[in-house]
């Protein structure tokens, strides 16, 4: 039976002895850097471990306190009926500065300079304050909106020529329905600043009508059947008293005013009666509603 020798030079087992030693020694190397760290953050864990758990106890204590806080405001604010929109702009607001509270003072017992957190506030916000000038210009117009309540939802107010029915009033921005079926959403840096009409703010609302009638016919008799239609209208009010008098000499007709009063829900369907009926009874009476004329004169 043949055996087979293998022979192992002295070369080989030397550079083998080598590897391992090295592979020793950078083990030994990082271990005991890792050792290091960990003896590190051991001391600073026991030197700053009681003032981590007492920062983590104000943190979950004042996130307790604010919920309770908002929750007792909510309530307030609920007896006291204020616009929901407004509500909600407060909550939040209050919400936020208590937490800010909460972590300064949670920073502060970690001994991280206070001084260094309210500079870096007040950076940041003057930063977003210019970036979002158009939008605080809005947040500041709905808060005047919400709080002095020149109207609310469900009121009929005009703003710069547009007339509509108060859908929702955000922070930004206030939506109206407006007649012809559009919405508007305007925002309320202009709203606070526009000319506002509010026509639901008064339970009545006057009708303004002027009515032509031609020099020629009688002008007494126009007046009077005015009256016998405006007496025929049961949305008109007797108080404040109705106003048909003569209104102006016109170029081509004598001008009638028509003042009456009515409820709001009333004003636009009474508005087309009082014209629909008035023309019906001119035609008649053989009153002319006259139109424009030109009268030539040739020598």
């Amino acid at each position: 039976m043949e055996t087979t020798s293998v022979t192992v030079s002295s070369s080989d087992a030397s550079v083998t002895t080598s590897d391992v030693n090295a592979a020793v020694e950078s083990i030994q190397e990082q271990v005991g850097i890792a050792s290091d760290i960990m003896s590190k953050m051991g001391e600073y864990l026991k030197k700053y471990l009681p003032l981590i758990i007492f920062a983590l106890i104000i943190i979950l204590v004042g996130y307790g306190v604010t919920k309770l806080i908002t929750k007792l405001i909510d309530r307030a604010m609920k007896r006291s009926k204020i616009e929901v929109g407004a509500k909600n702009f407060l909550l939040s607001v209050i919400r936020i500065g208590l937490y800010t509270v909460v972590l300064v003072m949670a920073l502060s017992v970690l001994k991280v300079p206070i001084s260094s957190i309210i500079t870096i506030l007040g950076a940041a916000g003057l930063a977003v304050s210019l970036a979002l000038q158009t939008c605080l210009s809005n947040l500041a117009g709905g808060f005047i909106i919400l709080f002095s309540k020149p109207f609310v939802t469900g009121d009929i107010i005009e703003i710069d020529g547009t007339v509509g029915t108060v859908r929702a009033i955000s922070i930004l921005y206030t939506k109206l329905d407006t007649f012809d079926g559009k919405t508007a959403f305007i925002p309320n840096g202009k709203v606070s600043d526009a000319k506002l009409i509010n026509y639901t703010e008064s339970p009545l609302r006057r009708i303004d009508l002027k009515i032509s009638v031609s020099y020629a016919d009688d002008f007494k008799k126009a007046q009077s059947l005015i009256c016998e239609v405006i007496n025929n209208e049961p949305q008109i009010q007797s108080i404040p008293c109705p106003v048909v008098r003569m209104g102006a000499h016109g170029e081509s007709s004598i001008d009638i005013d028509v003042l009456v009063w009515v409820k709001n829900s009333d004003y636009i369907s009474t508005r087309y009666d009082l014209l629909e009926n008035v023309k019906e009874a001119f035609d008649k009476n053989g009153i002319e509603i006259p139109y424009g004329q030109l009268d030539v004169h040739m020598k």
